[in-house]
């Protein structure tokens, strides 16, 4: 038995978050933690619950295994990780959830002496199968997580990425990825991609800064033969071209407007109409957006539909730049060394001290990508040397 309170590893300070589908349990919950005092706060499934755990402190999570955007086992590992010291209840069989939905709901509360409402002292008679989080980060199950497929970094931050990514993964939620230029987005929407049921459909990246904004709509949408001038044949846009597998829309920050409007049906109804064709084809496209810009502060300037904002965040991924990892520098660089050397056919080359230490006192304001940029050029210059020399990171050396 729990002693005084009948909610097992409940907080009795803190807000709540009841996280469910349904909408009467996610009520019954509220209302009993609000008779007993306590503030609480609704979530309708498990990646609304992580945003709301980030942006809020939070006591107690009360967790509906039934949540359907994501698994429940490996979003218990991630709140375990995150949150060690949140208070986590998920009623796990039928019984459990009747019981709590009765127990919350104040229906068998009782009076203390000073008159006010409390939960009753007798837990339901189920609860041994109520599930509290309060095992220690180093149990087995939050061991380190595997890099996503192509990617290389066991940073804190990366690994908290990857159990994020590989969360999200087997669903069909649609994932946000924010990042600096030359962090990874795509290898991260890849690696979410393959990792998912769609990993053998294709997967699809238009960057929308990079096609005009007069050619976005057929690109994205398609066109039927002559819908424009210089349309001499029909073709099927980018967005149904992805049927069966997943779709990135990089930099969706550089959008234009009048295309958000557009690309909001889709996303709404899963729904394309070519250029110059008045039919409406069902797609079953898996939708990714990364961007290096702030939303949040396009959708306030009015530069971005808050609508079509909310649609595409429903998960979002913050990538973190390479000067705040930078235990993950010379894996990475190692990683591109030996693939210079693969493709170049030379045998293994290394960095000897100098250029290591030139490589880890850099600040990488261009991330992975001028990293992986001033390996190559390294490589070059290093000519028939076996080590990759710090004289070979002058210019690195000098502009730090």
């Amino acid at each position: 038995m729990a002693g005084a309170s009948a909610i097992p590893g409940a907080s009795r300070t803190g807000k709540v978050l009841v996280a469910s589908p349904q909408e009467k349990f996610r009520m019954n919950i509220t209302k009993g933690f609000s008779r007993r005092g306590s503030q609480s706060s609704e979530a309708t499934g498990g990646a609304e619950a992580l945003i709301q755990l980030e942006q809020e402190e939070f006591g107690t999570l009360v967790l509906d295994p039934q949540i359907d955007d994501l698994d429940i086992d490996e979003l218990l590992v991630t709140i375990r990780s995150r949150f060690p010291g949140l208070s986590v209840m998920v009623p796990r069989t039928q019984e459990d959830f009747e019981q709590y939905s009765l127990s919350f709901a104040g229906e068998h509360a009782v009076e203390d002496a000073a008159g006010q409402d409390v939960i009753p002292t007798q837990e339901p008679e189920s609860c041994d199968e109520c599930l509290p989080l309060d095992a220690p980060a180093s149990e087995p199950g939050v061991a380190r997580i595997e890099p996503l497929p192509g990617m290389i970094g066991t940073s804190l931050k990366m690994q908290q990425l990857y159990r994020l990514a590989r969360l999200v993964a087997p669903r069909d939620t649609a994932v946000l990825i924010v990042g600096a230029t030359g962090t990874g987005k795509e290898l991260i929407a890849r690696g979410i991609h393959e990792l998912s049921q769609r990993s053998r459909g294709p997967f699809v990246v238009v960057n929308c800064a990079a096609i005009p904004e007069s050619l976005l709509e057929a690109e994205l949408f398609g066109f039927t033969r002559g819908a424009f001038t210089g349309a001499f044949q029909a073709r099927l846009g980018r967005i149904h071209a992805a049927h069966g597998g997943t779709l990135l829309l990089d930099e969706i920050g550089e959008l234009p407007l009048s295309m958000q409007a557009k690309l909001l049906r889709f996303v709404q109804e899963g729904e394309v109409q070519r250029l110059g064709s008045a039919d409406l084809f069902r797609v079953n496209t898996r939708l990714i957006a990364a961007t290096n810009a702030d939303l949040r502060q396009r959708v306030r300037e009015k530069q971005f539909r808050e609508d079509l904002y909310y649609r595409l965040a429903v998960f979002p991924l913050h990538l973190p730049s390479l000067e705040s990892r930078t235990g993950d520098v010379l894996p990475l660089a190692r990683h591109f060394l030996q693939t210079l050397c693969s493709q170049a056919c030379v045998p293994a080359k290394s960095f000897n001290p100098e250029a290591e230490n030139a490589l880890s006192t850099h600040g990488w304001p261009g991330n992975v990508r001028e990293l992986q940029h001033w390996v190559e050029r390294a490589f070059v210059l290093s000519e028939e040397n076996e080590q990759i020399r710090g004289e070979d990171f002058s210019m690195l050396t000098e502009n730090s």
